[in-house]
């Protein structure tokens, strides 16, 4: 954990450091590049707006990916304005993109500041390239294969020095916590050098089209910013059919309310140790969400019962694994969720409560195998209707003494360690036998 004043101390530093070198850069591309021309401003004064509207509108595509069109119509602007002069007017376009209404309105400084200097920086580098391997001005269509590579290889370098700061910024002032999300390079580079390529074609077709397509390119930047939206809209749409299962279930079982999110969250933290990120993680995520669903098909005096269930009840809890695949085999998106949480019970050894999906011995599906540790832990450190919660340390001593038969060891080892190192306690302080915690839920002493 990193300490709070120390982390404001690099905050200010960091924002300094950029939001300095921002301004230099600017101010040192003003030197070279000397004063834009009256038709380059006018442009400017088309694209700028435009970039301003879409930034501050950027929508979350998939696991705090953020994704607008701004590099391709950044590189649009490069390629219609000239090389020259969008040595100047391209940083400054991308310089004032940061500064969102949402930043003034809560007051928030560090970010805007840090992005200031990141982005006009990483925009320096790519109009630099543009400028050096362009074809001369005016393009002809035989220019068009060099454009294609230039703006690539323009569009590649600004978003991996983007990326590349980000990493660097959050690891030193928020710690390793956050990183790996982030780093999910290959689903970032990929877009960024699409749309860069875009662009660049599209500001090659207003040198050879003229005025007349500026219409259309814009329009493009719309249709491209309505493609993250949709993908947004239906992404959110899912996540809320997510949330209304976990709330029916959370109704008929107040012992477990939260027990889903907490499942969840301990996954992630499992999945971003072990390298998951992008559609993977958001996989396992809700894969964890929808885990327990099966349980809305269990009667509810079993669910609540606050005695040991018989070998016959036991069975039928455990039939929540099976129910689960019949509940959700019509939600087509989440059919890859459902074969993870279907063998949360499931065992490394390859005995356990396996749902359709059998395996063999070892092939167990990380995520089914994340799931039931995170499940099992917080299911021990919980207090449930027929046992209070355990504490910690007896939850660490049972995973890693069921660890090569129920759960597998390596993810038993990182939950462990990334909860140790985050300073992070769940369950009782002291409950550390599991008879002694069933004989209290019994006896009523829930709140033990």
């Amino acid at each position: 954990m990193i300490d709070p004043l120390r982390q404001r101390r690099l905050r200010i530093r960091y924002a300094i450091a950029l939001g300095v070198a921002g301004l230099l850069v600017l101010f040192t591309l003003f030197l070279v590049g000397g004063v834009p021309t009256a038709q380059s401003w006018g442009l400017w004064m088309l694209f700028a707006p435009v970039y301003l509207y879409l930034e501050w509108n950027a929508l979350e595509v998939n696991d705090r990916l953020i994704a607008s069109p701004g590099v391709m119509i950044a590189m649009t602007a490069a390629l219609a304005i000239g090389p020259e002069d969008a040595l100047v007017l391209v940083p400054l376009m991308v310089a004032i993109g940061p500064i969102a209404p949402t930043d003034v309105r809560l007051r928030r400084w560090f970010q805007p500041i840090v992005n200031f200097g990141q982005l006009t920086i990483s925009a320096a580098v790519m109009v630099t390239i543009l400028a050096i391997w362009l074809p001369e001005y005016p393009l002809e269509r035989t220019d068009l294969w060099r454009v294609a590579l230039v703006t690539i290889a323009g569009a590649g370098t600004y978003t991996f020095i983007n990326f590349q700061a980000v990493t660097l910024i959050v690891r030193n002032v928020f710690g390793r916590r956050d990183v790996r999300p982030w780093s999910n390079l290959p689903s970032i580079v990929t877009p960024a050098l699409g749309m860069g390529f875009v662009g660049g074609l599209l500001g090659a077709a207003y040198h050879l089209a003229g005025n007349g397509i500026l219409p259309l390119i814009v329009i493009v930047f719309f249709v491209g910013h309505m493609t993250f939206a949709s993908y947004a809209q239906l992404r959110e749409a899912q996540e809320s059919t997510l949330r209304g299962f976990i709330k029916a279930l959370e109704a008929k079982d107040l012992y477990t309310r939260g027990h889903t999110e907490r499942v969840a969250y301990f996954s992630e933290l499992i999945g971003q140790k072990m390298g998951f990120n992008g559609t993977r993680l958001e996989g396992l995520r809700w894969a964890a969400l929808i885990h327990d669903v099966g349980k809305l098909a269990v009667p509810r005096d079993l669910i609540r019962k606050n005695a040991r269930l018989t070998r016959e009840e036991y069975a039928q809890m455990q039939e929540h694994v099976h129910l689960v695949e019949d509940l959700l085999a019509a939600v087509d998106f989440l059919q890859p969720m459902v074969v993870f949480a279907s063998n949360h019970h499931a065992h490394f050894d390859g005995a356990g409560y396996i749902g359709s999906h059998e395996h063999d011995v070892g092939n167990l599906p990380m995520e089914a195998r994340i799931l039931a540790v995170a499940d099992s832990f917080d299911a021990m450190t919980s207090t449930r209707s027929y046992r209070v919660a355990l504490s910690q340390p007896y939850a660490f001593a049972e995973l890693r003494r069921n660890a090569g038969s129920q759960f597998d060891p390596e993810v038993v080892e990182v939950l462990i360690e990334v909860l140790t190192s985050r300073g992070e306690v769940y369950g009782s302080v002291d409950m550390v036998d599991d008879d002694e915690a069933r004989r209290i839920a019994e006896e009523g002493w829930t709140n033990a």
